[in-house]
């Protein structure tokens, strides 16, 4: 079964920093480009990064440009989001998506994700 888990989570002070991880069981992510998502409570879900399956192209969300970097191990079949000077505003269930195309998951379509991972940035 193809499953695709977050983990990293939590709750985190305004400023510090959390990475989060997207593992894949089931298949190899080494033919595939992932994205991070996240959907705060009464809002549309957007994208927050992706990155090519070999790491040499990768895209931010304006929101989360010089904050945010998105990187991927291949070995270890994980893709991390690492985020810094976190703001309340990016509280929020990240979840990570995967697509063989990295110009779909670019536009936010995709043929497999996770079930998420809460962030929540909070004094």
């Amino acid at each position: 079964q193809l499953q695709l888990v977050e983990s990293g989570g939590g709750l985190v002070q305004p400023g510090g920093s959390l990475r989060l991880s997207c593992a894949a069981s089931g298949f190899t992510l080494d033919y595939y480009a992932i994205g991070w998502f996240r959907q705060a409570p009464g809002k549309e879900r957007e994208k927050v990064s992706c990155i090519s399956s070999s790491g040499s192209t990768t895209n931010y969300a304006e929101f989360v440009k010089g904050r945010f970097t998105i990187s991927r191990d291949n070995a270890k079949n994980t893709v991390y989001l690492q985020m810094n000077s976190l703001k309340p505003e990016d509280t929020a269930v990240y979840y990570c998506a995967a697509d063989r195309s990295y110009a779909r998951i670019r536009l936010g379509s995709y043929d497999y994700w996770g079930q998420g991972t809460q962030v929540t940035v909070s004094s």
